[in-house]
């Protein structure tokens, strides 16, 4: 399920003349049984809303005095969310003929014309205060609160997220609210701007309108209005010119390809749109290729096992995005940490829509090919989860039925679709797929009729950073490291990193450097450990150039590392290593 909440104002949107009549009452109670929740969103004082609506009950959260205070039926709690007004504002403004004038916790209300008069007090008192307009109603407050931070807080105290929200409302203080929520409707009765701006306008006015909205919700969940909230879809690359974007809530993703074709860069690409779009995500990281990940918290270490508790309070709790880094688990361990965990997860989904994404690296390190899942395990569908693995064979066949979209990158991209469309039973169109260019991947779903298609993938600005601080500077373990050996194998000079290389390679003589130039060492280091298919390209043309000398082979390849990669102000001398 995508929304969890339905958030609607009161006055001429659930209420008629300041009622709620019984048919919307009954389709509140509708929505409520199919585990959604209720907020109430409105600019009414409080003590005058439980004189007027009985069964305010039903919701679990007001927002009253357009989000200045939040009440809680259930526990008749209240929290103020702005200072009270000044006695001396409201004394100068009595003093000026206001009224009629209301008074609540923080809000003070009036009706027009006497916003002028309003807005000279706040000019000669030097209030920060603003003028909300609702139908010729005249409200101020603090500014900064309206009814949008006022509803993002009653979110937070019921662990949702605003991506999981439908708003509804008929009038200018609405607005706020209505674009925070990820789906905004509006009543056939509301004011010309709200229904321009709305994703839905409904054929019924008022609580008839309401009640049309959550059929809506019941029967599918707005799955047929997807379309009208492309705004919130994930930019993530072009083919022939055409931007292709992914839903935000959708079917599972399958990235597949062999090690250092690109799937770390698509992974990214994807997940930052995720950033972007303040999307939550736990990305469960078995090889510790995300621990400097921006954008997200880290659990887990080399040297220690990811708390299990810790990770959940994070995503319950605070919005936050989770790294889970398995590194510092025994490898038999991995497998049955991550099912505990992923059963965990899906029913903090199942309860609030939270993580919005999960993304397993290394997939089949967590569901192998020899997986059978207990059933109950995995739900019929999974939605808006991205698996990454190096071949679809390799992975569960409960997990490849489930799979939707594929996105094969490498140079037999093309023969990774046919093995998974084998896998899964499903006929691929045939196609030509051509070669594919760096950066290019192929991109299929179930549900396409034509071929797959060939994107471009955006690039992605955390990967090239993370790239940049973990292989120029970091330091890789020595079975990543390179080591200059020389064409009798009589050196062992260990490069840690990138700068590392390059220095040592300055230092070597001539007949080492050039050796493992030819011998294609220097472009397989780059491709299969840096992960960097641009700079190992670099390193076979300078390869192939005839008549370099090595002083010129080394300018080229410096030239082309310090392309994509930076360089410190200043380097530590090499240090010949055995290790």
């Amino acid at each position: 399920m995508r929304y969890h909440v339905l958030a609607t104002d009161y006055d001429g949107t659930i209420a008629t003349d300041g009622r709620v009549d019984a048919p919307t009452l009954d389709a509140l109670k509708k929505l409520i049984a199919t585990g959604r929740r209720l907020v109430l969103v409105t600019g009414r004082e409080l003590p005058e809303l439980l004189q007027t609506f009985p069964e305010i009950d039903l919701f679990e959260w007001v927002v009253a005095e357009n989000g200045a205070l939040l009440y809680r039926p259930s526990t008749k709690e209240e929290k103020l969310l702005a200072d009270p007004p000044p006695e001396k504002f409201i004394e100068a403004l009595r003093q000026k003929n206001v009224a009629p004038m209301s008074v609540g916790r923080a809000i003070i209300a009036t009706w027009e014309p006497h916003q002028t008069a309003v807005l000279e007090t706040i000019r000669e008192l030097g209030l920060e205060f603003q003028v909300i307009f609702n139908k010729g109603a005249v409200m101020v407050l603090p500014a900064g609160v309206n009814k949008a931070t006022g509803l993002l807080a009653a979110l937070k105290e019921m662990g949702l997220s605003e991506h999981n929200a439908v708003g509804v409302g008929d009038a200018e203080n609405d607005h706020a609210f209505l674009r925070l929520c990820e789906f905004s409707a509006a009543v056939s009765n509301a004011l010309a701007a709200v229904m321009e701006t709305a994703d839905l306008v409904t054929t019924g006015a008022r609580g008839a309108g309401v009640s049309e909205l959550i059929q809506r919700m019941v029967d599918n969940d707005l799955v047929d209005l997807d379309r009208r909230i492309e705004r919130h879809y994930l930019p993530f690359g072009t083919s022939d010119g055409i931007d292709i974007s992914i839903p935000p809530y959708g079917k599972s993703i399958l990235i597949c390809g062999p090690s250092a074709s690109g799937k770390s860069t698509v992974t990214t690409r994807i997940v930052e749109s995720l950033v972007e779009k303040k999307y939550q995500f736990c990305l469960i990281d078995p090889e510790g290729d995300y621990r400097e990940f921006e954008g997200a918290v880290v659990f887990g270490s080399p040297k220690s096992p990811p708390p299990e508790d810790e990770i959940l309070r994070l995503l319950e709790t605070s919005g936050g995005n989770a790294v889970v880094c398995m590194t510092g688990m025994p490898i038999p361990d991995r497998p049955p940490f991550f099912l505990r965990l992923l059963s965990q997860l899906l029913q903090l989904r199942s309860r609030t829509g939270l993580p919005h994404w999960l993304i397993l690296d290394e997939a089949h390190h967590l569901m192998p090919a020899e997986w059978l899942p207990p059933n109950g395990t995995l739900p019929p569908e999974l939605y808006s989860v991205l698996l990454v693995t190096v071949h679809p064979e390799l992975l569960s066949n409960s997990l490849l039925g489930r799979i939707h979209t594929v996105l094969a990158v490498g140079t037999n991209a093309a023969t990774t679709l046919s093995d998974f469309a084998k896998l899964s039973q499903v006929e691929l169109p045939v196609f030509e797929p051509g070669v594919l260019e760096p950066g290019e991947l192929l991109m299929w779903s179930r549900d396409d009729s034509g071929p797959p298609r060939r994107v471009r993938a955006h690039p992605c600005v955390m990967e090239r950073h993370r790239h940049s601080r973990k292989y120029a500077e970091g330091q890789l373990p020595p079975d990543r490291s390179f080591y200059f050996r020389g064409p009798k194998g009589q050196l062992k000079l260990r490069a840690q990193n990138l700068m590392l290389f390059l220095q040592i390679g300055d230092g070597v003589d001539d007949a080492t450097w050039d050796y493992h130039l030819q011998e294609g060492d220097y472009a397989r280091w780059f491709r299969e450990v840096i992960k960097d298919e641009n700079l190992a390209a670099s390193a076979e043309r300078i390869a192939g150039l005839p008549g370099l000398t090595p002083l010129e082979s080394r300018e080229l390849i410096r030239a082309a590392v310090e392309r994509d990669y930076t360089v410190p102000a200043s380097l530590p001398l090499p240090v010949p290593n055995a290790s």
